[in-house]
């Protein structure tokens, strides 16, 4: 039988069985019997919700939320009654055994995934994404992980969005291979594979069986399934692993952390990663879909490919230098970047150039910091430069012109100071959360002095201060850019652009799209601008600008 032909029985039983109505003016003796056929298909190819959008069926009673107490079938032991080590090993017989994962020596599979690029400056969800393709080989004997990703980055140049990252990480350091040499790999990668080599599906229910605080810690509905909940500690983290009550697979496992990517800036991260689809291979299940949920967003979705397990590895494919695996190691993950150089870009208007830029303005009753990236560290620095170049001068305002996370990752820092700071409008809802975040891991100086923000909301036009140094602001509003406001000096005719403008190596633009939209920015307020310069560009003639944004874009 056919899927149409089922559909079409499926929803002929419903109206005929009394839990879905015909239409209201169709008399009820027309059953769905004498519809002809291409009124069927027509109904069947609107669809059910369309069907209710129109009120014309009545929906099948909805499901009542599932009982994390759901009854079990006799037949099915409860984790409740084997105690936490009887349910890890209902769990270990559910994916294959004890022996045959204390035996899984090596494990190689291909995957694709996606990761929402919820940190950068562009729109809110629905998110744009990155499109990663991976083959992955674990070492469980020595406890290292070798990767290849070629990765689909959406937001490159034309011809210019493949790349192919290759690294090699263990528990205790790791290396990316970038043009022949092993560099330390990221924080964020050494977290990322000693979470795998743990917490992963191939190793999550050996830690817990190893874990001395193993417990259980109740029963969880999950899909509308009843799943009891194991919990233990994992290198000071609380651990908690779902497992389905009736067929006993780990279906996700929870964690409360904070990260070395761009999610530190939100402190204490809620992370789920869901196991799904599992395939039994050689004896041993592994899920083949992986969900990673973080703060409730889903973030990254992987599928599984191919799997081998126990396979012939060749040492060599694991070597690493050991003095950059070892500096990787000691990396701190946000660290206190080294404030730039000041170059005056006016008298009185300062640049601290780096790989993200902060102006530190002059005017006469007060300092402006224009924008509070990367870190509380990072931004301090910058209010210490500010203090020790104007003495006696309050910091009357901080500019914040984007909401890339890490541009406003000094947000927190400024709020804890009780610095006024200039936001636009389409992004206080993102930076409400990001100031409400819990900081209990890790706490930063506003989580131990808990202060609420000075918001100074930028919906059209603001002007700060008078004289040489005065700063106009203007919402950029354009397709890319919605979520930035550019900042204008209108005594020196200089444009800074907020995240828009970026020169290659080769004198190309990067993206010449964004300077688009501020050159369309430009010309509707009819400003007049000789300078412009950006959160990661120093000073570039204007004119330059604008020829380069018209070439490009004419190809």
């Amino acid at each position: 039988m056919g899927v149409e032909m089922r559909e079409r029985m499926l929803l002929m039983k419903l109206i005929l069985d009394g839990k879905a109505r015909m239409p209201t003016k169709m008399p009820r003796s027309k059953s769905l019997l004498a519809l002809s056929s291409a009124t069927i298909d027509g109904l069947l190819m609107s669809g059910l919700c369309a069907l209710l959008t129109l009120g014309w069926v009545a929906v099948v009673p909805t499901m009542a939320a599932s009982d994390p107490k759901q009854a079990l079938p006799p037949a099915v032991k409860s984790c409740q009654e084997a105690g936490p080590k009887g349910c890890v090993a209902l769990a270990l017989n559910a994916v294959g055994g004890q022996h045959s994962l204390e035996n899984l020596k090596s494990l190689r599979t291909t995957a694709t995934q996606h990761t929402m690029l919820m940190e950068q400056s562009y729109r809110q969800e629905p998110f744009i994404a990155s499109y990663e393709r991976l083959k992955t080989t674990i070492d469980f004997s020595s406890g290292k992980i070798y990767n290849e990703m070629d990765e689909t980055w959406p937001e490159a140049d034309d011809a210019q969005s493949d790349f192919k990252l290759t690294s090699v990480i263990g528990n205790e350091g790791g290396v990316s291979k970038l043009n022949g040499k092993d560099v330390p790999c990221s924080p964020a990668d050494l977290d990322a594979a000693r979470y795998e080599l743990a917490l992963g599906s191939s190793r999550i229910l050996l830690t817990a069986l190893n874990a001395d605080d193993l417990h259980l810690d109740g029963t969880e509905s999950l899909r509308s399934t009843r799943h009891d909940v194991l919990a233990f500690t994992w290198h000071g983290k609380r651990v908690r692993v779902l497992l389905n009550a009736f067929n006993h697979l780990p279906d996700a496992v929870d964690t409360v952390d904070t990260f070395f990517d761009f999610w530190r800036y939100w402190g204490d991260v809620h992370r789920r990663v869901y196991f799904d689809n599992w395939k039994l291979r050689a004896g041993v299940r592994y899920p083949t879909n992986i969900i990673d949920e973080r703060n409730g967003a889903i973030w990254r979705s992987t599928q599984i490919l191919s799997v081998e397990a126990n396979i012939t590895l060749d040492p060599a494919l694991f070597k690493m230098d050991p003095a950059a695996a070892s500096q990787s190691a000691k990396r701190a993950g946000q660290g206190t970047p080294k404030l730039g150089a000041g170059a005056d870009l006016a008298p009185g208007i300062t640049l601290h150039e780096g790989s993200w830029n902060c102006t530190i303005v002059k005017q006469s009753d007060g300092i402006v910091i224009l924008e509070a990236p990367i870190s509380g560290n990072s931004i301090q620095a910058v209010v210490d430069e500010a203090r020790r170049q104007y003495p006696g001068l309050e910091i009357k305002a901080v500019l914040s012109t984007s909401d890339s996370w890490p541009h406003v990752g000094g947000i927190r820092q400024c709020v804890a100071l009780g610095l006024p700071i200039y936001i636009l409008d389409l992004n206080r809802p993102l930076l409400e959360r990001l100031v409400a975040a819990p900081h209990k891991i890790s706490p930063d100086l506003l989580a131990h002095s808990p202060k609420k923000p000075d918001w100074k909301i930028v919906s059209g036009k603001v002007e700060i201060g008078s004289g040489e140094n005065r700063i106009e602001i203007y919402p950029l509003r354009g397709a890319s850019t919605e979520r930035q406001y550019m900042v204008y000096f209108p005594e020196h005719k200089l444009l800074y652009a907020s995240d828009t403008l970026v020169l290659n190596q080769d004198n190309s633009l990067y993206d010449p799209e964004l300077m688009h939209e501020v050159i369309e920015a430009v010309d509707r307020e009819k400003l007049q601008v000789t300078t412009v310069y950006a959160m990661h560009q120093g000073a570039l003639a204007w004119t330059k600008v604008v020829a380069l944004v018209q070439r490009e874009l004419a190809q």
